[in-house]
């Protein structure tokens, strides 16, 4: 893994770098804004997580395919897997860790679509690293918040002529850009048409969290929890600098997306 001053000296030398966007990142950012930037501080190739949360949705409606009597509580959200190792384990064979994150999905396609290339994942949660690290490390990825990315800009900037650089993704999947907000997997997933509502829990929050984990054992019915640790989902992750509401912030994101 390529650690933070590694990948600004390589950033100086234009090594060979693929920024792979948590979809978040209207949040924050425009789309042109943040992709020319990252291509004048010499990443070669942007693409969009939201093609690797495809894989995880497809791997995860497999599972309940393939198993119509299990029950399973997914694990994209890093910061959740590790709530539940620590906190209650009795819950760690429910979770969903044969399906990689969307993080490691892209992170398989882009080195399979651009061999030799380094993958730097740009996102909302502090916890990525933690899972890059511990759960991922044969994928090398580096992980940078969006906070991260402001200051290593800030470092290299300001960048007056952005003309010249390409301004869209070099790799994009529409559907799946709703992951960042609580529902997000079930719903660009299609995994309605598959249960029924009685059988899906969608929750985000610490609090509400510990409420539905006590309801799933409670509840023998709920097949499905889809659950985000950060209130509202991803789009208020500690990564992000932003003073808009949790409801400006879907929006945003909304907007982004098609509907």
């Amino acid at each position: 893994m390529i650690k933070i001053e590694e990948l600004k000296s390589l950033l100086k030398t234009k090594g060979k770098l693929v920024a792979m966007i948590a979809p978040a990142f209207p949040v924050m950012y425009s789309r042109e804004e943040l992709i020319t930037q990252l291509r004048a501080l010499g990443f070669q190739y942007v693409v969009e997580v939201s093609i690797g949360a495809v894989k995880t949705n497809g791997a995860i409606v497999k599972l309940l395919k393939e198993n119509p009597t299990s029950r399973f509580i997914t694990s994209p959200c890093a910061s959740f897997v590790r709530f539940i190792r620590t906190k209650h384990p009795q819950y760690v064979n429910y979770l969903t860790l044969q399906t990689d994150s969307p993080m490691a999905a892209t992170a398989r396609i882009v080195k399979e679509r651009y061999p030799g290339y380094g993958v730097v994942f740009i996102g909302p949660c502090i916890t990525k690293k933690l899972e890059a690290d511990e759960d991922y490390p044969e994928l090398d990825i580096t992980v940078l918040t969006f906070k991260e990315l402001d200051q290593i800009v800030k470092e290299n900037g300001p960048f007056t002529d952005l003309t010249n650089h390409k301004n869209t993704f070099d790799l994009v999947e529409k559907p799946t850009r709703i992951y960042p907000f609580d529902g997000g997997l079930t719903e660009s997933s299609g995994i309605r048409s598959i249960l029924r509502e009685d059988e899906i829990r969608i929750v985000s929050g610490y609090k509400d969290c510990e409420r539905v984990l006590e309801e799933f054992e409670k509840n023998t019915a709920i097949r499905f929890v889809d659950i985000l640790f950060c209130e509202g989902g991803c789009i208020n992750g500690p990564g992000i600098q932003s003073n808009l509401s949790t409801q400006e912030r879907k929006r945003k994101v909304q907007q982004y997306s098609p509907t």
